[in-house]
C-alpha cells in the first residue's frame, strides 16, 4: 500500500542482527541504520549521462534524485523515483513467508533495480554495502569477488573473528560474512578493499534508446555462521538444514525468484484485503508495518528431532531469547499464518522449566539472553561479587547446568501469575486450533502445576510484576486476575480434548467461579478497576480476549460493553493509555482491546490513533510498542516481536482458532 510517512520504514529484515531499516521519509535523506540506531552504510546512485544522482543512502557530493513514492507491503519496500530522463524504482524484498520454515530463515532478500527511460541517455546504477553491516567493533575487514555456477557475487567480513562473541541489548553482529550477488548480464559485483565496501554495477540503457525498460536483481545475504547457543549446543540456522553453504542458498534464491514473489505478491494482497476488513485502510497499514518487524525479531533453530525452535530476541528492553511475555503479545500472527512457529517459542520454555535449577512452580520468564538460551537470566539476585550481573556484551554463566541447591533467583522480580497463564493459554490455543491435545501432551505434568498455581494464587494476585513489568509491581491487578482465570480455562481446554473430562469441569469450574467473582469485585462506576483496592482506577483488560476465543463465556457481555466504552472516553490524541496510572500505552495491547468488539465503525475508532502515532511521531524507530499518547514520543522498545499482536482483530475475525 501507498504510504506517506512512517516512524521508520523496513529495508532487509531477517533476525535481531540482520535488520536494516531507513529512519527518513526519504530513502536519500539519511544512511540506512540498524533497528538499534546504528549506521548501517548503503549507497545507491543512477547515473545518468556521466551525472550520478543519489537515490539510496545520505547525499553527500552528489544532488538527490527526486523520491515521489513509497509503498509497503507485508514483504516489500518500493521507493519510486522520477528524473527528466528516467524513472527507477528500488524494491526491497525479504520474503518470510511463515508457511515455508526455509524462507523464513534463509538470510536472503531480493533488491530489486528498474529504469524507464523518458529520452535517449546513457544510464547506469552504483550499489554499495559498508562495512558497517559486518563489524561492531572496529577490525580489519577482507573479501573478495568470484563466480559461483550462474551468478557473480562478492562477500566481506571481519578478518579477526569470534563468533558468539557477545550476548546483550543494543547489540550488532561481530562476525559472519555479507554478500552481494547478481545474475543479472549487464551486472558487476566487486570487493573494494580501499573502502571497505561491497559494490554491484550495472549498465542499464544506451545513448540511443527512448522507452526502454531495465531492470536489475541483486542478493543481499548473511551468513553469520553460528546462530544460537542453546542448552549448550551451538546452533546454526534452520537454512541449513537444506542449504550446505551460503552460496547454494543464493543460487536457490535466483532460482526461485519468480515463485517467491509470485508467493509474496499473494500473501501481500490476500493479508491487506483481510486487514482492511478487519478494520480499514489504517489497520492495513499498521499490519503491513508489523508483518516483517515481529518475524525478523528472532532466530529459527532446529531441536535434536529436527523440531522448530523460533527464538525472539527482547530489542531494546533487556536482550533476553525465548521471553514468554514477549511471546505472548507476538502470538496473533503465527496463529494466523503458522502455530508451528508458536510451538518452536513454547518448547524451549518448556525445557528450561524442567531443569534442576528452575525449582519453582511456576513458569520461567526466559531461557537466557541473546544469543545464549542456556538458562534464565532475568530476576537474578544481586550479589556484590556475582558474576550473575553480566555487563552488557557479557556472556552469562550456563545457568541450566547449575543443581537445585544453587539459589539464584530473586523470587521478588519473578512473574508467577504472569508467566502461568502466558504459556497455559497459548498451549491450549495450539490445541484448539488442531482440535488435538497431542502438543500439549508431553507437557501435562508441567501445565497441571502451573494450573494448580493459578487456582491457588490467581484470583487475587498479590504484590507481583505483570507482562508490563515497566510499570512496576502492582498487587491485586484486575488484568492478571484476568490472566489467570483464562490460563485456568486453558487447561480445562487441554484436559477435555485429552478426554480428562473430570479436569475440564473441575477446572472450568473453578474458572467460571473466578470469573463471577472478578466481575463484582472489580466494578467500580461504569467499568472495572485497575486494581480491586483502587476505586476509581481503570486499565485495558487485554486478557478477556481469550474468553472470546476460547468460546468459554465466562464473562458476561457488559463486562466487554463497558470497558470499550470506558476507554473511548479516556483516548488522547495517539490512542488509549494502557490504565490510569499514566499517559503511556501499548500499540499490541490497544488492538487486542479492539478485538472485543465486531463494529468496525468502534474498532476505527481505536485504530487510527495508533495508525497517527506510527505515521507522525518524530521518533525515528521502528514502530514501538511503548509510547506517551499525548506527544507522540516513544518511551522504549523497538522492532519488538511483541507487534504480532497487531494481528489479534484478524485473528479474532476467524472466529475459531
Amino acid at each position: 500500500m501507498k504510504i506517506e510517512k512512517a516512524a521508520a520504514i523496513p529495508l532487509l529484515t531477517h533476525d535481531p542482527y540482520f535488520s536494516i531499516w531507513s529512519a527518513s521519509d526519504r530513502l536519500n535523506d539519511s544512511d540506512p541504520v540498524h533497528w538499534t540506531k546504528t549506521r548501517q552504510k548503503m549507497r545507491g546512485y543512477l547515473v545518468i549521462d556521466d551525472i550520478p544522482y543519489c537515490f539510496l543512502g545520505k547525499c553527500d557530493f552528489f544532488q538527490r534524485l527526486h523520491q515521489t513514492e513509497v509503498y509497503v507491503t507485508a514483504t516489500s519496500t518500493q521507493y519510486v523515483f522520477e528524473h527528466e530522463k528516467a524513472s527507477f524504482t528500488i524494491t526491497f524484498t525479504s520474503p518470510l513467508l511463515l508457511d515455508d520454515p526455509v524462507l523464513v530463515s534463509r538470510p536472503c532478500s531480493y533488491v530489486e533495480m528498474r529504469v524507464v527511460q523518458k529520452v535517449p541517455a546513457s544510464i547506469s546504477m552504483i550499489f554499495q554495502l559498508s562495512a558497517d553491516l559486518v563489524r561492531e567493533t572496529p577490525g580489519k575487514i577482507i573479501g573478495g569477488s568470484h563466480t559461483y555456477k550462474d551468478f557473480r557475487y562478492s562477500f566481506m567480513g571481519k578478518a579477526f573473528q569470534h563468533p558468539m562473541g557477545h550476548s546483550g541489548d543494543h547489540t550488532t553482529i561481530d562476525w559472519g560474512y555479507l554478500y552481494l550477488a547478481s545474475d543479472s548480464p549487464d551486472a558487476s559485483v566487486s570487493y573494494c578493499s580501499d573502502s571497505e565496501s561491497l559494490q554491484g554495477m550495472a549498465r542499464l540503457s544506451s545513448p540511443d534508446m527512448t522507452g526502454h525498460t531495465a531492470s536489475v536483481n541483486w542478493i543481499v545475504a548473511y551468513d553469520d555462521l553460528l546462530s544460537i547457543c542453546y542448552f549448550g549446543e551451538w546452533k546454526k540456522a534452520y537454512w541449513t538444514t537444506r542449504y550446505h553453504s551460503i552460496l547454494d542458498a543464493i543460487e536457490a534464491s535466483f532460482a526461485e525468484y519468480e515463485e517467491i514473489m509470485d508467493k509474496c505478491n499473494l500473501l501481500d494482497r490476500q493479508l491487506e484485503k483481510d486487514a482492511f476488513q478487519s478494520g480499514g485502510n489504517d489497520y492495513a497499514f499498521l499490519c503491513c508495518m508489523s508483518y516483517r518487524h515481529t518475524i525478523a525479531a528472532h532466530k529459527l533453530i532446529s531441536g535434536e528431532n529436527g523440531e522448530l525452535l523460533f527464538l525472539s530476541k527482547e530489542n531494546d528492553s533487556n536482550g533476553c531469547i525465548g521471553t514468554v511475555d514477549v511471546t505472548y503479545p507476538s502470538a496473533p500472527l503465527f496463529m494466523l499464518y503458522n502455530p508451528e512457529l508458536l510451538k518452536g517459542m513454547l518448547r524451549p520454555v518448556f525445557h528450561f522449566a524442567k531443569c534442576p535449577v528452575w525449582k519453582f512452580d511456576f513458569a520461567p520468564h526466559d531461557i537466557g539472553r541473546y544469543p545464549y538460551a542456556n538458562g534464565q537470566v532475568y530476576g537474578l539476585k544481586k550479589n556484590d561479587d556475582s558474576f550473575y550481573a553480566a555487563d552488557n556484551h557479557a556472556i552469562y554463566p550456563f545457568f541450566y547446568q547449575f543443581p537445585e541447591e544453587y539459589d539464584i533467583y530473586d523470587i521478588n522480580e519473578q512473574m508467577p501469575t504472569e508467566e502461568c497463564g502466558n504459556m497455559i493459554i497459548l498451549t491450549a490455543a495450539i490445541c484448539l486450533h488442531e482440535e488435538s491435545a497431542a502438543f500439549a501432551l508431553p507437557y501435562h505434568k508441567i501445565l497441571k502445576q502451573w494450573a494448580d498455581y493459578l487456582l491457588k494464587y490467581g484470583a487475587n494476585p498479590d504484590h507481583q510484576l505483570c507482562t508490563d513489568d515497566f510499570s512496576g509491581h502492582l498487587a491485586h491487578n484486575t488484568n492478571l486476575s484476568l490472566k489467570a482465570i483464562l490460563g485456568m480455562e486453558g487447561f480445562a481446554q487441554i484436559s477435555r480434548l485429552l478426554g480428562n473430562l473430570e479436569d475440564y469441569r473441575n477446572y472450568h469450574a473453578q474458572a467460571m467461579k473466578m470469573a463471577h467473582g472478578w466481575e463484582s469485585s472489580a466494578m467500580t462506576g461504569d467499568h472495572y478497576k485497575l486494581a480491586f483496592d483502587q476505586e476509581n482506577s481503570w486499565s485495558l483488560k487485554y486478557n478477556l480476549v481469550w474468553d472470546k476465543l476460547f468460546h468459554s463465556r465466562l464473562f458476561s457481555k457488559n463486562v466487554y460493553e463497558k470497558e470499550l466504552s470506558h476507554y473511548l472516553s479516556k483516548q488522547n490524541a495517539y490512542g488509549v493509555p494502557l490504565d490510569s496510572r499514566a499517559a503511556y500505552t501499548k500499540s499490541d495491547w490497544i488492538l487486542w482491546c479492539v478485538s472485543l468488539t465486531s463494529d468496525l465503525s468502534q474498532r476505527r475508532d481505536f485504530i487510527a490513533p495508533v495508525a497517527k502515532y506510527l505515521k507522525n511521531t518524530n521518533s525515528r524507530v521502528p514502530f514501538s510498542d511503548w509510547y506517551d499518547t499525548a506527544s507522540g514520543e516513544y518511551c522504549q522498545f523497538i522492532a519488538r516481536s511483541v507487534q504480532g499482536g497487531i494481528f489479534m482483530p484478524m485473528l479474532m475475525d476467524k472466529k475459531t482458532l
